[in-house]
């Protein structure tokens, strides 16, 4: 009987009127506050284990059922000890040559504390269930299989900008954008048709772009949200739990940064990078396409004559004027490296490419342009290749080396020009 949960003895009176255990489990041994000993020999004086004064307490309850004469029911005692709380029962089982006298006491005894704690861990499970959710820093928000929000948390409020109030048995879509509403219940009966529990224990809900979707404020601005969903099932029914993190600071966060991956530091113009992909897909159709690299004429002279600060002014006000050519257009003004500069112009042909150029060219050389200028004005002119994309033309490459062997024949040429390639 070691095993169980139970406490279990045997008490008896020796020839000198002596309490002695002459049966017991282990969990009688440690209630006692005796060791226990994997042989133990019966029987055992009573006294040799009392340890602390619940079991003197015990004793004397025992003596007092061994000095009552004639039939007895079972009595009861509460002992309980520190953290310790078991109702014995104390059973006469025998008497002295069938008299009165009590023979021997079957104590049996129940963990009070043990039943207790089972009785109130639902209770307790679910205060910390509770304050977890009313704690969690990201919102938490459960739906039944109608699709309605059961639970809304203060994180959820605080994100959504309803009270749990307002939202409950709402159906979940007024968490949504409005383009968002109608796909959703097939997403969720998607996610219900796929939902693998055991997979789920393995492998947890994680929280990246691939969970990436969009919120609703109360006041109607979107919010960008990373979300993690799983199934719960209980009395034949389901809900569904999302949790629901505000990645706003993240999402700006990386648009700035995939702004900064596209653009050039100084000018502000998109970069070698960007305007490479910009004319990969434009060579994807057969639409006519010019570019041109532009570049400054005795660009050196000028950082040594005025310094590499007035030298990137120079830069800023190109680019500047550069990008305001493509403005009203479909085209695109880089910054290739140092002082190049390219451009794109979807639609147009050699012609009308060969004009553009010149005119942007001509605005350098009159300084025909406005800018408050940090130092004086510096004086400057440009030369510039262009080409046009041949008919079976498909590659970036090709066509910017073109452009670039344009640019040295303008530079060859006496600078301050434009050469088509």
């Amino acid at each position: 009987m070691d095993d169980i949960a139970l406490c279990v003895a045997v008490i008896e009176l020796d020839e000198r009127k002596s309490l002695i255990v002459t049966a017991c489990n282990d969990t009688f041994f440690q209630l006692m506050g005796g060791a226990v000993a994997d042989t133990q020999a019966f029987p055992i004086p009573f006294d040799a284990l009392i340890a602390h004064s619940a079991s003197r307490e015990f004793r004397e309850k025992l003596l007092a059922c061994f000095a009552c004469a004639g039939p007895q029911k079972a009595e009861t005692h509460e002992f309980r000890e520190g953290r310790q709380w078991w109702r014995l029962s104390l059973k006469p089982v025998g008497h002295a040559n069938d008299g009165p006298s009590v023979r021997k006491i079957l104590v049996t005894g129940f963990d009070m504390a043990a039943k207790n704690n089972r009785i109130l861990e639902p209770e307790v499970n679910a205060s910390r269930y509770r304050a977890l959710v009313e704690l969690a820093y990201d919102a938490i928000v459960t739906m039944d299989e109608q699709h309605n929000i059961t639970l809304f948390n203060r994180a959820a409020e605080n994100l959504f900008g309803y009270s749990s109030a307002e939202v409950l048995g709402q159906p979940v879509v007024t968490l949504l954008p409005e383009k968002f509403r109608a796909g959703h219940a097939r997403k969720v009966q998607q996610f219900a048709d796929s939902y693998q529990p055991v997979l789920r224990q393995a492998t947890p809900p994680r929280m990246d772009e691939s969970n990436s979707v969009y919120g609703q404020h109360r006041d109607g601005s979107v919010i960008p949200v990373e979300i993690a969903v799983s199934r719960i099932e209980f009395d034949g029914g389901a809900e569904f739990m999302a949790v629901v993190r505000d990645v706003t600071d993240r999402a700006q966060l990386m648009k700035l940064l995939k702004k900064q991956a596209a653009t050039d530091a100084l000018t502000g113009l998109p970069n070698r990078r960007e305007f490479r992909k910009f004319v990969e897909n434009a060579l994807t159709t057969r639409d006519a396409l010019s570019v041109f690299i532009l570049d400054i004429d005795f660009f050196k002279e000028i950082n040594d004559r005025h310094g590499h600060d007035v030298g990137d002014e120079v830069l800023r006000v190109l680019a500047k004027v550069g990008a305001s050519m493509t403005d009203d257009g479909p085209g695109l003004f880089a910054r290739w490296g140092g002082e190049e500069f390219v451009a794109a112009m979807p639609g147009a042909d050699a012609e009308l490419a060969h004009r553009i150029a010149d005119r942007l060219r001509q605005r350098f050389e009159q300084q025909d342009f406005e800018h408050d200028w940090n130092a004086e004005p510096i004086p400057f002119t440009v030369s510039i290749g262009v080409v046009t994309r041949a008919v079976d033309e498909v590659d970036v490459d090709p066509l910017m080396k073109r452009a670039d062997r344009a640019l040295y024949r303008a530079k060859k040429s006496g600078r301050n020009r434009v050469e088509v390639g």
